[in-house]
């Protein structure tokens, strides 16, 4: 989570606050990630149980067939999960990485005309926005927590742990595992 809301210069505020739009962006990503896994997860469970109620009127064949085309389209919803979360992940880093270079870029360009002209204009308009910037900040670092949160309880981990273990080990190969154990 962000905590450099104490930046005294607005590129630095406008940095953090890029920051932590990106962190509230991937905390959604992986809600959306986690909650549609769990859903998986828990969708094979009612297929196998389904299968396992009525295996007595299947054939071996049959029953086996069920499981393994559940399993198969399961596979494919995982795996269309990671593929758009993963790319989701990829272009906020990307928003992030660029919007804080061109952050950087406005606040080096801004003093250069400064420095050119003569006139500190841009410079005490930076120094005046930054209050603003900084209750927006502090705003932005709430919703990110909040975010946090949400993350912690979709996925079942205690806030602070790591949720990128989580996203590594979906809640369908978890059910499998426990099932084969």
């Amino acid at each position: 989570m962000t905590s450099r809301i104490h930046s005294a210069n607005l590129s630095g505020v406008a940095t953090d606050l890029i920051e932590s739009y990106g962190n509230t962006a991937r905390n959604v990503i992986n809600v959306y990630r986690l909650g549609n896994e769990r859903a998986a997860g828990f969708m094979a469970q009612r297929w196998e149980s389904a299968v396992q109620k009525s295996s007595k009127r299947l054939t071996v064949e049959v029953r086996d067939n069920a499981l393994a085309a559940q399993k198969k389209l399961s596979g494919y919803y995982i795996k269309g999960i990671a593929f758009t979360t993963d790319g989701a992940d990829t272009a906020v880093n990307k928003a992030v990485e660029l919007a804080a270079k061109g952050v950087q870029q406005v606040a080096v360009n801004a003093a250069l005309f400064d420095k050119a002209t003569g006139y500190t204009t841009l410079q005490k308009l930076a120094v005046a926005a930054v209050p603003a910037a900084q209750a927006v900040s502090k705003v932005a670092v709430k919703i990110e927590a909040q975010s946090s949160q949400l993350v912690s309880k979709v996925s079942g981990s205690k806030l602070g742990e790591v949720v990128a273990k989580v996203k590594r080990t979906s809640a369908f190969k978890k059910a499998r595992a426990a099932k084969a154990a």
